[in-house]
């Protein structure tokens, strides 16, 4: 037992949940940005602006009714799985040889998955990390040896669980969705609150959602509870922290809170609270759907990512004859529930709270 203990950590290889489903989750959902989530944005942006070179088709894969063309954004988008796989090996500390080869283990892993692929890409990927990582350099041919053993463990789970993980995880979304449908009060709540609290805890709300699938009205209840935490604490915490601060977290991360959370935790109650508040009036009043990206569900104000996915929404929705225009109403929404609303409500909350002693001076400072 002990050559194993041994052998596992002259290998780094960790079972650890902080670095399965913190640290990977984080690398997952960063590996989602920088393909599919800039990839929408870049396919919006071409053609709401007419930039030529952005809706150009620059690659044509395939030959007859196969072919398929792919603008800039549009191959950002495709590499979605092997972006996930390689980030997450990334923060697993995985050798080249291993990283490298999780790019096809990726691409396998989402394509098989289907809706659910992101969630059935962090399973296979921890997997074909960890294997990869146990072979790496034990024999004089590694550069054969590791990838090839990298490449089969990969795809051969993914062959076995991909399509099964994938179903159950949007099966779940697509339920989180039905029920927000039937009782757009009760779950607008609920969704807020769970995913503004995923955003700031060290996991990833955006990978949470990705997962899921969660779009439609859950979606926008789901942006509403991310953004609340967000610029909730970021106004907050103004008299502590000053622009700095309010940049850091209003369009950064509300997680930089987490060390003053553990030290604490009741000032994590004005953002929640304003969540449970934010959420219902998102679903129910304003009727705000994430009809993007399900990503953008779990980004918030974090680069005004969760913005920019409603607005898509919008633009798929008139594109595809669901709705008519853009109104007033649907600009009066957004701008209220994750700006205005969250920085009032947290404000007031956090003023109350501080009267009553429960939050002290410098309880949100940051060390910036």
């Amino acid at each position: 037992m002990e050559k194993i203990r041994a052998f596992l950590r002259r290998k780094d290889i960790v079972f650890s949940a902080k670095r399965y489903f913190i640290d990977a989750m984080g690398a997952m959902a960063q590996g989602l940005f920088c393909t599919l989530l800039v990839g929408t944005i870049l396919n919006t942006i071409g053609q709401q602006f007419h930039i030529g070179f952005l809706n150009a088709v620059i690659v044509t894969i395939g030959k007859g009714d196969g072919a398929v063309n792919y603008t800039i954004g549009g191959l950002c988008s495709a590499m979605v799985g092997p972006g996930m796989a390689v980030a997450i090996a990334g923060a697993l500390k995985a050798p080249p040889l291993v990283l490298f080869s999780l790019i096809p283990v990726g691409f396998a892993a989402n394509y098989m998955g289907g809706a659910g692929g992101p969630l059935a890409v962090l399973f296979v990927a921890l997997f074909a990390a960890e294997v990869g990582k146990a072979v790496s350099k034990e024999t004089k041919i590694d550069i054969l040896v590791t990838p090839i053993v990298t490449v089969l463990a990969g795809t051969g789970l993914a062959a076995l669980i991909a399509a099964p993980v994938g179903k159950a995880a949007s099966a779940v979304g697509q339920a989180i969705m039905w029920a927000t449908e039937l009782q757009p009060f009760f779950m607008g709540i609920l969704v807020s609150v769970i995913i503004g609290v995923a955003l700031t805890l060290p996991i990833s709300s955006a990978a949470i959602c990705a997962a899921l699938g969660l779009t439609g009205l859950a979606g926008g209840a789901a942006v509403a509870g991310c953004c609340t935490q967000m610029v909730g604490f970021a106004v907050m915490s103004f008299r502590e922290n000053g622009w700095g601060g309010l940049v850091a977290q209003g369009i950064g991360t509300s997680m930089l809170q987490m060390p003053n959370i553990v030290k604490n935790p009741r000032i994590w109650i004005p953002p929640t609270l304003a969540s449970a508040i934010a959420g219902p009036l998102a679903t129910c009043l304003f009727h705000l759907e994430m009809n993007g990206t399900a990503v953008s569900s779990g980004m918030g104000t974090c680069g005004f990512v969760g913005q920019i996915g409603v607005y898509t929404g919008w633009i798929n929705d008139i594109t595809n004859g669901a709705k008519t225009a853009i109104t007033a109403m649907d600009w009066t929404g957004m701008a209220l529930i994750c700006f205005v609303l969250p920085a009032v409500l947290s404000w007031v909350f956090c003023l109350i709270l501080r009267k009553w002693g429960w939050i002290g001076e410098n309880d949100l400072k940051l060390e910036l």
